[in-house]
């Protein structure tokens, strides 16, 4: 009785949100939505050949995800080393460049003395502790610390992040440590904005112009951990440019916040050979600041993913009294499994503390130490451990000073001028791939699919349920449901089919759903009359909570924060929710054995798109290729570029990136494509199909609003 009280108010919420709509408890969208705080388990591959099929499209994610495909263009770094200090063994130097023109990284570089020959480079992120590269931890906490066995010195254990770039110093290595952004010298975004952003901010949330974390934003994969991933990369391209730095082991690593910066640049970049992230691989928790956070990033995946992609190189995690807690039952034994698929099983390492809390302790650094010192043979004895020291005060490590003087703090007008300079960049680089065939194919194509989260190859496999039947003389109409078992899906529908068809099927989509082919009195469209006359068999369907009625906001989670990555970084967009409706049918039409309307001699598959169905017909079209053999589309001049919210039905993170809406309807190229709502075809969309010699392909209406659905019935039968 409880299970169903709890189930009829999960009704009544949905209800509450959408308006009155019939929710089928099979289909498994009307659960709960997924959060930061879910469990995320890794299922290993049973063969390699199945890894780097799944490892292509996680790691594609990831950069579609973080706004990094194609990777922004990599302008001059122009680094600043200065105020070289001389420790014993070792120098530190103040350093900056930039990540992107105006976009400042800043850190510290830690060179071991009297360097002969190449030596490994190591990267050190830091997490969430605030101006964690300055800081010095107070007498009372670390005597806390080194009673309980965190911490061994009362003086190196000020500063853990000196005592570990110090140590690996001295072991030969060349050591780049930078800051978060919005943490120590990193100032051009506040901290506020980076890791406490809560609200929507109107003066950001425009059209032109936009700041971090608006819809706009969202739309072109524009992200606190987009910025902070690339500066990480780039960070790598700065430790590379200096001669004496082994390009063959260079590793990183990094706790809490900073452990999500090292899996994810060792999942994204091979020149990583070495990885350990440090209290954060875990089926559980996988992140809840906005920094570690992005729309698209975690649907269908989570951090034990993340870390496996990094295999077979060698890489070490740990565990603590965090929710990396049951990381040695749940996750660890699935990445040794994969990293045995290669022959590496030893090379992946679990590190155990779970009487430590959430830090990256001395037991721990040694750990890393000793690690590093294997796979880099380094010589030392092991374990490799630190020795007391005396750190150097905040204002010696500090980069900003007269003759290197501070960027503007938290200045919104650079924050602006970066996004724009990063929609600019993606424009350039996206238009030209547009432009020809292969780059629709290999750029475009790969990440729509990411977008959307389902390619057509993996649409499902779709069974068909009837419900009613009615001989209508001419046709029979046959009213059901497809049902996805794959994804536990269901898309109710209607057919009507010809008793003399010609082997056509037109997929014919509105926002009313499978009313618009015929309504519930019997009514058939006469546009979709049109199609029947002529034994055209045509399917409507009411995708994904469609019920004629206008929905105003979609779900989000259960956290007061206004910030979109919570929801659709684990989440499906309604928008893509629909299009899986829409590659069901497809993957029905084409590969089904059976269904309402025998037809053995199945010649072609179109498809038709009204109103807000006409963006998803469209998307869903170019996803599916030669599944579907030409579309008619309404766009009504849509472009997810001008929506403002991102709670709309028509939301789609991403969506405005790949030159919006005509670089999506791109990919129907060379096939035959009826185009009306724009005022003048797009020039993207003409470009495709004059690069794929078919410009007769493409038919753009421009007659009567009134006379769209007859005109394009016409152009269906052709």
């Amino acid at each position: 009785m409880k299970h169903f009280i709890a189930f009829a108010l999960l009704l009544c919420s949905v209800a509450a949100v959408f308006g009155s709509v019939s929710v089928s408890a099979e289909d498994v969208r009307h659960r709960p939505l997924n959060d930061l705080n879910g469990y995320f388990p890794f299922h290993p591959p049973a063969s390699l050949e199945q890894w780097e099929t799944r490892k292509e499209y996680v790691r594609r994610q990831i950069l579609v995800a973080t706004g990094l495909w194609p990777m922004p263009t990599k302008t001059p770094l122009n680094p600043v080393l200065h105020g070289k200090i001389q420790r014993d063994g070792y120098t530190v130097e103040k350093v900056y460049f930039e990540s992107a023109p105006g976009l400042f990284v800043t850190g510290n570089l830690y060179r071991p003395t009297n360097i002969q020959g190449k030596v490994p480079g190591v990267m050190l992120a830091h997490g969430h502790h605030k101006d964690a590269r300055l800081d010095m931890t107070p007498e009372g906490k670390l005597r806390g610390l080194i009673a309980d066995g965190a911490e061994r010195f009362e003086r190196a254990g000020r500063s853990t992040y000196q005592s570990q770039c110090r140590q690996l110093a001295l072991m030969g290595c060349v050591v780049w440590q930078w800051d978060m952004l919005g943490d120590s010298d990193s100032i051009q975004l506040s901290r506020e904005l980076v890791h406490g952003f809560a609200k929507q901010r109107p003066e950001m949330n425009t059209t032109k112009h936009w700041g971090l974390f608006s819809p706009q934003a969202e739309a072109h994969c524009q992200n606190v951990m987009g910025l902070q991933t690339l500066n990480a990369v780039r960070g790598l391209d700065f430790l590379l440019s200096l001669p004496e730095v082994d390009s063959e082991r260079v590793a990183v690593t990094g706790a809490s916040g900073g452990g999500t910066q090292t899996m994810i640049l060792a999942a994204i970049d091979e020149r990583i050979k070495l990885s350990f992230p440090v209290v954060m691989v875990s089926t559980a928790m996988q992140g809840g600041c906005t920094c570690e956070n992005a729309s698209l990033l975690r649907v269908n995946t989570g951090n034990v993913e993340f870390a496996a992609l990094a295999a077979p190189r060698p890489q070490g995690m740990n565990t603590a009294d965090d929710w990396t807690k049951e990381m040695a039952t749940k996750g660890f034994p699935d990445l040794q499994q994969l990293y045995a698929l290669y022959g590496k099983k030893g090379d992946v390492f679990l590190k155990r503390g779970e009487h430590f809390p959430h830090n990256y302790n001395a037991v721990t650094r040694s750990a890393f130490y000793t690690f590093l010192n294997k796979h880099f043979k380094l010589g030392f004895q092991t374990p490799v451990i630190e020795h007391d020291f005396e750190p150097l005060p905040p204002e010696q490590l500090t980069v900003w000073n007269d003759q290197h003087p501070a960027p503007k703090a938290a200045d919104p007008d650079f924050e602006r001028n970066l996004l724009a300079w990063f929609t600019n960049d993606a424009e350039q680089q996206l238009s030209a791939a547009a432009s020809t065939p292969e780059g629709l194919k290999n750029v475009i194509l790969p990440a729509a699919e990411v977008i959307i989260g389902r390619t057509y190859a993996n649409a499902g496999d779709v069974t068909w349920e009837l419900d009613d039947e009615q001989d209508h003389g001419d046709y029979v109409q046959h009213t059901g449901t497809l049902l996805n078992k794959t994804h536990s899906e269901e898309v109710n529908v209607v057919w009507l089919c010809p008793k003399h068809p010609s082997g056509r099927v037109v997929i014919w989509l509105d926002d009313s759903g499978k009313t618009a082919v015929c309504s519930d009195d019997g009514s058939v469209n006469p546009a979709v009359q049109t199609l029947v006359q002529a034994g055209v068999t045509v399917l409507g369907a009411d995708l994904f909570l469609q019920n004629g009625k206008t929905m105003k906001q979609t779900r989000v989670v259960e956290n007061p924060r206004e910030f979109a990555g919570y929801t659709f970084g684990y989440n499906h967009a309604l928008f893509a929710q629909r299009t899986h409706d829409v590659l069901s049918i497809v993957r029905f039409l084409r590969h089904a054995d059976s269904g309402p309307c025998p037809n053995p001699d199945l010649k072609s598959v179109a498809i038709a798109g009204w109103h807000h169905s006409g963006p998803i017909a469209a998307v869903a079209g170019g996803i599916a290729g030669d599944a579907i053999d030409r579309t008619a589309i309404d766009t009504k001049g849509f472009r997810f570029g001008q929506v403002l919210d991102y709670r709309d039905p028509m939301f789609l993170p991403g969506g405005a990136k790949y030159l919006d809406l005509p670089g999506l309807i791109a990919l129907h190229a060379p096939r035959p494509l009826w185009l009306a709502g724009e005022s003048q075809t797009p020039a993207t969309i003409t470009t495709a199909y004059l690069a794929a010699s078919e410009s007769g392909a493409l038919v753009t209406f421009i007659g009567d609003a009134a006379q769209k659905q007859t005109a394009a019935s016409e152009w269906l039968l052709k």
